[in-house]
Formats: structure tokens, sequence, C-alpha cells
């Protein structure tokens, strides 16, 4: 008997075995900011803004490169002529290479401030996605409790209903509690899957990579923020003290460059009655523009108009800012507010109302109808106080990230 060549065994076993699951990616909401720094594309693009004006610098506040002069002449009617070369530079009357070179450093740290603001605005996704798909997982987790206590029910009134102690009426109503309770549990998937699948670009997971969120959301507690460090203000002030000196820039481009040349030439002129002679000639030449025609006036205005508009940019945003970091907190205040009262107040006198009503259908007093009303009440208050918590974080990280906290 000839046994199959080793290598097709290989592949026999190697389909026969269940491939290798893939490993979960494990993220944490204190994780956030490094996943986003190291695996987001859009946050990877951004970063090439920065070489963007890295070159910009480094290209700004040169002289031009100077230019090869040459020229040649010949006498047609003699054997008189010519030749020529020289070099021609040319020099700013003003300051002006050093400012280009003030305003291209101002454009790079302005572009360093517009990456962390994208980053800003990143990680304050991805944390309400995070928040998102946990307040689902705990509003699944309540369901399931509700659910184990309505298939209790149902089971002891479908149990009662076959010994003709209670209604059949009540036990298909119990057993419908309880299914819709299932379709509760599937919209939580749906709504589970489309935040998981905002967060995966997000932090730079592939679609089919698994994930497993560690961690709880954190506690309903009012961050204290003493500063705002906007990165997107920060940008906007470079931007504004950059077009302030923008004018000044504008104001040296008044008088343009001059032009500088060195040279050297050789001559053969004709001097009777001795022939011709050789000569050689070097000198200097300066050409100085004059400013008659063009004062720059109109780009100084220009300059100067951005500067303004530039200045009115940094105080919207400041203010845009300040309301959007009191409203966030305000929100938070609010939401906190009525955390307390539902926990503290609503959910124990429900759950006692649920107990008291239950145990009297037990006993044959009350009617199924008052218990499922009671228990959906009692659900919807755990429900509300699971939203009021997830609408908490949220407005706790639009609050963080108003103030540029959180990175």
């Amino acid at each position: 008997m000839k046994f199959p060549h080793p290598v097709i065994w290989a592949i026999c076993i190697s389909t026969a075995l269940p491939a290798a699951a893939e490993p979960a990616e494990i993220l944490t909401y204190e994780s956030m900011p490094s996943r986003i720094r190291h695996g987001n594309p859009t946050l990877a693009a951004a970063n090439h803004r920065i070489g963007e004006a890295l070159g910009r610098m480094k290209q700004s506040g040169r002289l031009p490169n100077p230019s090869f002069d040459t020229g040649i002449s010949h006498n047609l009617q003699s054997a008189e002529g010519s030749i020529e070369i020289g070099l021609t530079q040319k020099f700013p009357l003003t300051n002006r290479l050093a400012l280009e070179k003030e305003i291209s450093i101002a454009e790079v740290e302005a572009a360093e401030a517009e990456v962390r603001d994208v980053e800003r605005l990143l990680i304050a996704e991805a944390r309400a996605e995070f928040v998102k798909v946990l307040s689902v997982r705990e509003r699944r987790e309540l369901l399931g409790k509700q659910k184990a206590f309505a298939e209790e029910l149902a089971s002891f009134i479908s149990n009662a209903s076959s010994r003709g102690e209670i209604s059949s009426l009540d036990a298909a109503s119990a057993r419908l509690a309880a299914l819709r309770l299932t379709t509760d549990e599937r919209r939580l998937d749906a709504e589970e899957t489309a935040a998981l699948g905002k967060l995966r670009p997000l932090v730079g997971i592939a679609p089919a990579t698994p994930i497993r969120l560690s961690g709880n959301i954190p506690q309903v507690v009012i961050p204290d923020i003493s500063s705002v460090d906007r990165p997107d203000l920060t940008a906007a002030r470079i931007n504004a003290e950059a077009a302030g000196t923008a004018i000044a820039l504008e104001q040296a481009r008044r008088k343009d460059d001059i032009e500088a040349s060195v040279f050297a030439a050789g001559e053969r002129n004709e001097d009777a009655p001795d022939g011709l002679e050789n000569e050689g000639i070097i000198g200097f030449r300066l050409s100085i523009p004059l400013p008659f025609w063009n004062n720059n006036q109109g780009a100084i205005d220009e300059a100067e108009a951005r500067a303004k508009r530039k200045q009115e940019e940094v105080n919207a945003l400041a203010t845009n800012i300040r309301h959007e970091s009191q409203t966030a907190l305000t929100e938070m205040q609010q939401w906190a507010a009525l955390i307390s009262e539902i926990e503290d107040t609503l959910i124990p006198l429900a759950t006692e109302q649920t107990d008291l009503l239950e145990n009297a259908y037990r006993q044959g007093q009350g009617d199924l109808q008052t218990i499922l009303t009671s228990r959906e009440q009692t659900l919807a208050l755990r429900a509300s106080k699971l939203d009021a918590i997830l609408e908490f974080q949220l407005a706790r990280i639009r609050y963080e990230a108003s103030c540029g906290g959180g990175l």
C-alpha cells in the first residue's frame, strides 16, 4: 500500500482542523487617545500638514539663486569684438526674508495645533461610541433580568392556568410580555452593531476583527477643569499673530530687490597704426528699482483686513468655546440630578409596588394587567436611569473636549 505524499497529508490535516480564531482587540476608555494616535487614518493624513508646513519653512527666507550672465559681440567690418561674463545677485532692501521666515515658523506651530485639534475631536467621537456600546450592554443586561422575571411569571401563570386556577388569557398576556422583551434585545443588538461599526475605523481596527471592551462606564462625577486649552484656539491665535506679521511683510514688499553684478570682459580693438590690441575689463553694476508705479498698497490693505478677520475669528471661537463648555456643564448637572432622583426615589417606590402586586397576584388577588403595567413602569425607570447615565457621559465627553481635556 502506498501512502500519499506528505504534502497531501499536510493539506488534508490543515483543512480538517478549524482555523484559529483571530484574537480580540481589547479597548478601554483610557486607551482611546493612544489607539487614535497609532491607528486612525484621518489623523495620519492630518499629520502630513506638519510636514507641509516644515517644507514651506525650510524654503522661506532664502535669497534667490544668482544668475550667470554672458555676452559676446563681433564687428562684421573688422576683427574687433568683445566677450563678457558676470554674476548677478538680487538682495532685498528690507527685512522681507526675516519676516517670511517668521511667518513660516508660525505656520508650523499652527499646523501642529490643528493636528492636535483633529486628534481632540476624534478622541471625543471614539469615547462617545465606546460609552454607547457599554450602555447598550447594560440595557441588555437589564432586559435579561426583566426577561427572566417575565418568564418566571409566565411559567407560574401557565401552570396555574392548566389547573384551572387562572384564566388562559392571563397566560397568553404573560407570554406576549416575555416575547416583547426579546424584541427589545434584538433592537439593542442592532444599536451595538452600529456603535461598534463607528468605533472600529476610529481606532484603526479592521471590520472582521473582534473587539472586547474592558471596564465600565465612568462614574457620574462632574470633572473639575480649571482652564481651557483648546488646540483650535491656539491655532487661531497663532494665525492671528502671523496675519499681523504679514502686514509688515507686505509693507516691506513696497521696495523691490536690488540687483548687484560683478563682471569681467575682454575686448579686441583696432588702434591704427598699431593694429589690433586686446584689453581686459572688470566692473560692478548696481540696479535699484524705483517705486514710481507700484507701492503694493492693495496687498497691504488686504493683509490688514485679513489680520482683523483673524482676530475676530479668535474672539468668536473663544466665545463659542465658553458657551459650549457651559452648556455641557449645565447638561451634566441636570442629568446628574435626574439620575439621583430616579435611583434614590422613583426606582425603590416602583420596585416595592411591583413586589406587592406580584405577591398579591400569587395569592389570587389583583389582576395580571396591573402587574405587567407595574413591571413596564419599573423597567422604564431603570432604562431611563441608564439613558440618563449615557447622556451624562456624552455631555461629559463634550465638556472635556470643549475644554481641551481628555487627550
